[in-house]
């Protein structure tokens, strides 16, 4: 039987950031398999369909990241009927902004539960099936709210720190066997299509390379999973040179 081509799972593939993260692991080898909630899965077959025009290989995988069950069933199809998990990339955002006093229970759940829950969902899944491999990488998408919070951030901010806080427990547990586990901070507005629509001089800054491309950003997450295991990085900061921090 033919060895199985290795996967590249990313939970959050969206129109920018997601997307270029699996167009670029798919270019260097890997079949990427792209998660989205089942609502989006006609986006998600146009990304995947985009990746093989480029000669790559890729699977549209719809999945409620927050659903265990549906999480551990996605797991096994992977495994059983695609190739085993290389590279596990979770980049949901649930960046939400509302005043403390306008954050109902509700809001602060679900934020937490697409930021963090559905993040410790996979990286428990994919260290359960790296472990019997001896081998993977685990990458978590950060950001600004990750170390810090801010004003209309409570919810957000809370769950990305929980989100970064298991990072770096399962870093700390699952180096040792040999699996890469890293947090990347993303400090800074990205080129997307909610920054287009809402920030005026958005032209500027990509002109003025004062906005993170998502290209660019993929590139570095292709870099982590390729680091010499000694010289791992477990947290990366990434942000454009004129962004301040």
């Amino acid at each position: 039987m033919a060895e199985k081509n290795g996967v590249c799972l990313v939970i959050g593939a969206g129109d920018d950031t997601g997307a270029a993260i699996a167009k670029a692991f798919a270019r260097d080898g890997l079949t990427a398999c792209l998660v989205r909630r089942p609502r989006h899965g006609d986006a998600l077959e146009t990304l995947a369909q985009s990746i093989r025009d480029e000669g790559g290989k890729a699977e549209a995988c719809p999945c409620d990241a927050r659903d265990e069950e549906a999480m551990i069933a996605l797991f096994e199809r992977i495994e059983n009927d695609i190739g085993p998990i290389e590279v596990a990339v979770f980049n949901i955002g649930a960046n939400v902004r509302f005043s403390i006093t306008d954050t109902t229970e509700r809001v602060f759940r679900k934020v937490w539960e697409m930021a963090c829950l559905s993040g410790f969902l996979m990286g428990r899944e994919a260290a359960a099936r790296m472990k019997t491999r001896g081998r993977g990488t685990i990458l978590f998408t950060g950001a600004t709210a990750s170390v810090r919070g801010a004003n209309g951030f409570s919810a957000f901010a809370a769950a990305k720190h929980g989100l970064r806080a298991l990072a770096q427990s399962m870093a700390r547990e699952l180096g040792p066997q040999n699996i890469h586990v890293t947090h990347v901070i993303i400090d800074g507005a990205i080129d997307s299509n909610f920054i287009r629509e809402n920030v005026p001089d958005v032209d500027q800054k990509r002109e003025d390379d004062a906005i993170l491309n998502p290209d660019h950003i993929a590139a570095n997450y292709v870099m982590l999973h390729k680091q010499p295991r000694t010289a791992w990085t477990h947290e990366l900061d990434l942000r454009p040179w004129k962004e301040t921090w």
